[in-house]
């Protein structure tokens, strides 16, 4: 069985040389001190039994791609990656036009997570967006919370050319357990559209109790019967992962006994390979 983490960040540290912005609005809080880079991934990756990881910059790095995309260059058998670009830079639509000069890119990440970040998905500023991305062929990773999947259903059926993952399913911000799933529902309802797709990534973090997380059992069975197994893709979010990286990847392999076979093999990795296109997609 191909295991594909979905999202895992990876960045340097904040130094003379290659500082981290400090926006207006305040830099966002790292989920570890020290950095996760290419090579721990990959030492840890081993240790866990995952052979292939979606790299994705973290926003406190600001948005540029260059140690995912050197860490694709530099193992492209382990990873591919996930490019964060700002809405507000003028050359974002050339960029969409020819993102497939990018090798190893698979997806243009985008954050809804803050109300800041919000604006122009709520607003509607960025429809120019959605049309270039389904005219270029980009698919978007996208982390919103589910209180706004009503706004994300409204795009995906405008633009059913348009392939949409929603990241870490639609969970934001400081709710736990039961309260963080409250609003739910919208998310499933999405699964209507045929060119959405679920990460089930960054769950345990959304949990207080420990492993193997009992209260998340049914929303991950519930999300599989929405999306199916070919819709939704294991992650963990590493660096955010409230157990070890081993237990991330048998929550899914052991704990869930109702995931078998060939469903729990698209699950794993094989549904985002296809979805995202990692293959057709090599540096």
């Amino acid at each position: 069985m191909l295991i594909v983490d979905s999202q895992v960040h990876i960045w340097g540290a904040d130094t003379p040389k290659r500082p981290w912005p400090v926006p207006a609005h305040g830099r966002p809080v790292v989920h570890r001190e020290r950095p996760i880079t290419a090579q721990t991934l990959l030492a840890d990756m081993k240790e866990a039994g995952v052979d292939r990881a979606i790299v994705v910059p973290p926003s406190w790095e600001g948005d540029r791609n260059d140690l995912v995309a050197q860490a694709v260059a530099d193992h492209p058998d382990s990873f591919r990656y996930v490019a964060r670009y700002s809405l507000a830079d003028p050359t974002l639509p050339q960029w969409i036009g020819n993102w497939q000069d990018n090798p190893g890119m698979l997806a243009l990440q985008l954050t809804f997570q803050t109300p800041l970040f919000q604006k122009p998905l709520i607003e509607g500023t960025i429809e120019w967006l959605w049309a270039a991305a389904e005219r270029a062929g980009l698919p978007l990773t996208i982390y919103a919370p589910n209180a706004l999947m009503p706004l994300l259903d409204q795009v995906a059926r405008e633009h059913p050319a348009l392939s949409i993952v929603i990241n870490h399913f639609g969970l934001t911000g400081t709710r736990r357990d039961d309260e963080a799933f409250s609003d739910f529902d919208n998310l499933l309802a999405l699964s209507v559209r045929p060119n959405v797709a679920l990460k089930a990534s960054c769950l345990p973090f959304y949990s207080t109790q420990a492993y193997p997380f009992p209260n998340l059992h049914r929303h991950i069975r519930s999300a599989f019967d929405a999306f199916g197994p070919r819709r939704l893709f294991w992650g963990t979010d590493l660096s955010r992962l409230t157990c070890s990286y081993r237990e991330g990847v048998t929550l899914f392999t052991e704990q869930l006994p109702w995931l078998q076979g060939e469903d729990r093999d698209w699950v794993m990795g094989r549904g985002i390979c296809e979805w995202l296109g990692w293959d057709r997609r090599g540096p």
